[in-house]
C-alpha cells in the first residue's frame, strides 16, 4: 500500500513504465522469457478509415516527452490538427523499447484530444465572443493543466485554474464566487463588490457576480451604480434551475443599462454551457465561462497496433496491416494511403517527423497550434451549425 497523501499517479511511475496495464509486465516477461523482441511499426488510430467526424489532435507534447528516451523513431500529426480516420502516430522500434509504455501513451492522447475536441466546438459556436475553460473543479487537480492546455489549443481565451497557469506560463482568469458575496450576507452586495475593487490589483477586470440574491437585472443595476465607471463588467452564472429563458434575462440586462445610458459593461454568462447555448446566446453576450462540456469530455478511443513486424505486413483482426501515410486532400478530407504507394493529387501529407535519435525535433507551441486547429475548422466545416 503506497503512503502517498493523494491518489496520484506520478511522473516517476510514468517514467518508469509503471503506468502501465499488467498484461503488458506479463508480456514483456514472456517474451524475454522467449528471447523475442522483433523490430515493429506501430500506430496510434481512432479510425481505421476516413469517416468526416473529425476530432481534435491534442496530447503530443507529453507522448515526444514520453518517446523520446525510448530509443524509438516517431512520426505523428502536428498537434492541432483535425483527423477522421487513419494514425495519428506511428512508432518504429524494438517493440520491448516502448511496450509497456502503451497505456500511458494512449492516455496522453486519449483523453487530451477529447478536451481540445470539445473546446474547438465551442470556440468555433461563439467565434468572436471571449470563451473561458471554468471546468477544472470537475476533474481530478493532477490533471488540470492537461484539461487547461487542451482548452488553449482547442482555440479558448483563457482559463481559471492558477497552478495549471503556474505549469503553462499563463495568467488565470476569474473575478469572484457566490461564496464572496454570501460572506458579505444578504443586502450587502455592493459591500462585497466594493471591498473587492479595493482589494484587487488593478490589472484585474472589475466583473461583478451579478446573481446571487436578487432578480440578476436589479444586482447588475446595483453593481452600476456601486461601481460606476470602474464596473468593466458583469457575470451572469444563474442555476438552471432558477433562470428560465436566459436569452431573455440576458436582453432584460442590457435593456436596464441603456435605460440609465449606463454604458461600457460587458456581460458575460456562465453555469452549465454548451455549443448549443453559445450559439444562441453569442449575438447578446460578450463572453461565456464553458466548465463541464469541455473539462469532462469524453476520451478519444484511440489503440496502438502492430502493422509491421520484421519488415512484414501483420494486424490482428478487425485492423488494417502495413504501414500507412496519411494525406489532407484539396477539399479537406483525408485520405490513407499505405507507404510507398501514389499520393492523391496536389495531397499534403500529415505525418511529421517527431522523435529521432532520441531527441524530440519538433517545437510545440500551443498558440500557432490553436491557429492550425481553427483554421483546419474552417478548411473541414468542423462545428458547422
Amino acid at each position: 500500500m503506497s503512503d502517498s497523501e493523494f491518489d496520484i499517479v506520478g511522473p516517476e511511475a510514468i517514467r518508469e513504465g509503471r503506468a502501465t496495464d499488467a498484461y503488458f509486465d506479463r508480456t514483456e516477461t514472456t517474451l524475454r522469457h522467449a528471447d523475442k523482441n522483433p523490430p515493429v511499426v506501430a500506430e496510434v488510430t481512432a479510425d481505421q478509415f476516413p469517416s468526416g467526424d473529425f476530432e481534435l489532435l491534442a496530447g503530443v507534447k507529453d507522448a515526444a516527452a514520453l518517446l523520446a528516451p525510448l530509443g524509438v523513431r516517431v512520426d505523428a500529426l502536428p498537434e492541432g490538427m483535425l483527423f477522421d480516420g487513419g494514425p495519428v502516430m506511428r512508432i518504429e522500434g524494438d517493440y520491448l523499447d516502448f511496450a509497456r509504455y502503451e497505456t500511458s501513451l494512449l492516455g496522453f492522447l486519449s483523453h487530451a484530444s477529447g478536451v481540445a475536441t470539445a473546446a474547438l466546438e465551442t470556440r468555433v459556436a461563439a467565434p468572436e465572443s471571449n470563451v473561458l475553460s471554468f471546468g477544472a473543479r470537475h476533474v481530478h487537480p493532477s490533471i488540470a493543466a492537461m484539461v487547461e492546455r487542451s482548452a488553449l489549443l482547442g482555440g479558448l481565451d483563457g482559463f481559471s485554474h492558477v497552478a495549471a497557469g503556474d505549469v503553462l506560463g499563463r495568467e488565470a482568469s476569474g473575478t469572484m464566487p457566490h461564496a464572496l458575496l454570501l460572506c458579505f450576507g444578504r443586502g450587502n452586495q455592493e459591500g462585497a463588490w466594493l471591498a473587492f475593487d479595493e482589494a484587487v490589483p488593478e490589472d484585474v477586470p472589475r466583473i461583478a457576480l451579478c446573481d446571487t440574491f436578487s432578480d440578476e437585472k436589479d444586482e447588475v443595476v446595483r453593481a452600476a451604480e456601486a461601481l460606476g465607471d470602474r464596473l468593466s463588467g458583469v457575470r451572469l452564472d444563474t442555476t438552471s434551475s432558477r433562470r428560465g429563458d436566459f436569452r431573455h434575462i440576458v436582453r432584460e440586462v442590457r435593456w436596464e443599462l441603456k435605460a440609465r445610458d449606463i454604458d461600457g459593461v460587458d456581460v458575460f454568462v456562465s453555469g452549465g454551457l454548451g455549443p448549443t447555448d453559445l450559439r444562441h446566446l453569442r449575438d447578446v453576450v460578450d463572453g461565456f465561462g464553458v466548465g463541464g462540456y469541455v473539462s469532462n469530455a469524453t476520451p478519444v478511443d484511440f489503440a496502438l497496433d502492430i502493422v509491421e513486424i520484421d519488415g512484414e505486413a501483420i494486424a490482428k483482426r478487425g485492423k488494417l496491416s502495413g504501414v500507412k501515410e496519411v494525406y489532407r486532400t484539396p477539399d479537406g478530407r483525408h485520405h490513407v494511403g499505405l507507404r510507398g504507394a501514389a499520393a492523391p493529387a496536389d495531397a499534403e501529407s500529415l505525418m511529421e517527423p517527431l522523435v529521432r535519435g532520441g531527441e524530440v525535433v519538433r517545437s510545440f507551441d500551443v498558440d500557432a497550434a490553436a491557429e492550425r486547429a481553427l483554421a483546419d475548422a474552417a478548411r473541414t466545416g468542423f462545428g458547422a451549425e
